[in-house]
């Protein structure tokens, strides 16, 4: 019997895409030999998602979990290749198990989160759970990325439309013990505010620099085109700039609830009225499937490469 070491059950989960611990457990069946441990998986079921690993999974939800005192919370993207998938319950309750696992567990990244055991069932790991629900469910599945906030102030997470966008939010707070209702209602206010307004910064110093050069191009040019002396180019470049500034500011963007004031100016009326300080930590925004190449449907491609 050949021994089983750690690379032969990597280079066989590489080739099935099955779980770990059932490539060990087919090894150990086979007795070491690569072609009968891949055999064991097929007649188990459980290779099934190796035919699945070349499909693309655009589709899906972005999950959430946020610990009951409100201080750690996750978004989650996980995908699958349907929305009809996407919206069944073992889906999403798979969706919402990797969720609380990755607040409980604080993986670094998606490979740790993918190797870590199961916080409800240590027998078996996060990579397992997805070769089980990628056989059980018929997808291919794939939990893309994630965010996790530890605060010692509030966090919030926002799901919209069904899971197609997700925000997590963080705010800080002087307030002693348990965070007041009207802390946590601003908290979920940023977060629809996230969801709907798209900002890119909380403040204009982490505008990135990069973007920001590009638009002040874009103005000046703008401005040259329209006959604009060059003299007052400047002048009119930094107008913009600071109109582009309220657009991609969370906190000065106008509250999507009231427009006539913006997140800084509600911000400080909620810390004034509950008499503690507050600030706006950080904010994560997903949406499903952005930036994933979706799949296009060729069936004169598929018809010609049959008949080769």
């Amino acid at each position: 019997m050949a021994e089983i070491t750690a690379a032969l059950v990597k280079e066989l989960r590489e080739r099935t895409s099955a779980g770990m611990m059932d490539c060990k457990k087919a090894l150990i069946a086979a007795e070491g030999d690569m072609d009968k441990a891949i055999d064991w998986l097929r007649e188990k079921g459980l290779a099934q998602a190796a035919k699945k690993a070349s499909r693309i999974a655009a589709e899906g939800v972005v999950a959430k979990y946020v610990s009951p005192c409100g201080c750690t919370g996750v978004i989650v993207e996980v995908n699958c290749e349907t929305d009809f998938v996407a919206k069944t319950d073992n889906f999403l309750n798979f969706a919402n198990n990797v969720a609380k696992h990755i607040a409980k567990a604080n993986p670094a990244d998606v490979d740790e989160l993918m190797a870590q055991k199961f916080v409800d069932d240590e027998s078996k790991t996060i990579s397992d759970l997805v070769s089980e629900a990628t056989v059980a469910i018929g997808e291919k599945i794939s939990v893309r990325r994630f965010v996790r906030f530890k605060s010692e102030g509030v966090v919030d997470a926002y799901i919209h439309l069904g899971g197609k966008v997700g925000v997590l939010v963080e705010v800080a707070t002087d307030e002693t013990g348990k965070a007041s209702d009207a802390v946590k209602q601003f908290a979920h206010d940023l977060a629809l505010q996230v969801a709907a307004a798209k900002p890119e910064a909380v403040r204009r110093e982490e505008v990135d620099a990069t973007k920001l050069e590009k638009e002040k191009e874009i103005q000046r040019a703008k401005a040259l085109e329209a006959g604009k002396p060059e003299k007052i180019v400047e002048k009119i470049v930094e107008g913009q700039i600071q109109k582009y500034y309220k657009e991609v500011c969370l906190l000065e963007q106008a509250f999507v609830k009231d427009p006539d004031k913006n997140i800084t100016q509600l911000m400080n009326e909620i810390a004034k009225a509950v008499g503690c300080k507050l600030d706006v930590v950080r904010f994560a925004r997903f949406e499903r499937g952005e930036g994933i190449e979706k799949r296009k449907d060729d069936l004169a491609g598929e018809i010609a490469a049959m008949m080769k």
